[in-house]
């Protein structure tokens, strides 16, 4: 497996509210798609349709998933597993798009997902849903893990692959950019992170690719 393997997918732009640190800017929502020969791994689904506060507050520009896919010319049934970074709406807001595939959450987020108050069943509750949760870091396939990386949620967790290349980090939203993984505050997840010294590392809202020659 080549490093171009992990297929970034632009699934969404988003404006942020008043409320967040970045208000008034926009940004990016990234999905990631990971071709093996045997099928796809996807990182990720984009943002729920139908939320009137999300749409409202968040003015999303999105895609379909399923879309995002074929406009890399992949085809969508061929995913045979769906990594969730977290359970927030712009990062499983598309699960039911892959009835009956499996999707891996960590137990702590799952949990979280479902304490009063959250709007997360209206995202995770579909006919066909299949998740398997687990408890920390866990091989999904050969040289490919997620590892928990609790900070942006109590249950995010990110993914690494192994590849001829060197090895590919998705961050998922453990950064909010690549300026901030390199340079910013860093909790014990990301400074774990940092150091696996990758030679790829992509995050869920920043469409650039952060390289271990640009960080030496």
């Amino acid at each position: 497996m080549r490093a171009t393997n992990v297929v970034p997918l632009h699934v969404a732009d988003v404006t942020y509210p008043d409320d967040h640190p970045l208000a008034g800017t926009t940004g990016p929502v990234l999905a990631f798609a990971i071709t093996l020969p045997d099928g796809i791994v996807l990182v990720d689904t984009g943002i729920v349709e139908g939320n009137e506060w999300i749409d409202a507050h968040y003015q999303p520009r999105r895609r379909a998933i399923r879309e995002a896919l074929t406009g890399a010319a992949l085809d969508p049934d061929a995913v045979r597993i769906v990594v969730n970074t977290h359970l927030h709406f712009d990062h499983a807001g598309q699960n039911r798009a892959f009835p009956e595939i499996p999707i891996v959450v960590q137990d702590a987020e799952w949990d979280a997902a479902w304490e009063p108050g959250s709007p997360a069943s209206e995202w995770l509750d579909f006919e066909g849903a299949r998740y398997e949760r687990i408890r920390g870091d866990t091989e999904i396939a050969p040289g490919m893990h997620v590892l928990h990386t609790p900070g942006h949620t109590t249950g995010h967790q990110a993914v690494t692959v192994q590849t001829e290349d060197g090895l590919v980090l998705i961050a998922g939203q453990a950064a909010q950019d690549t300026r901030g993984f390199a340079t910013g505050e860093a909790d014990t997840s990301l400074e774990r992170l940092r150091a696996l010294n990758a030679e790829r590392i992509h995050l869920s809202h920043d469409r650039t690719v952060l390289r271990r020659t640009e960080r030496r």
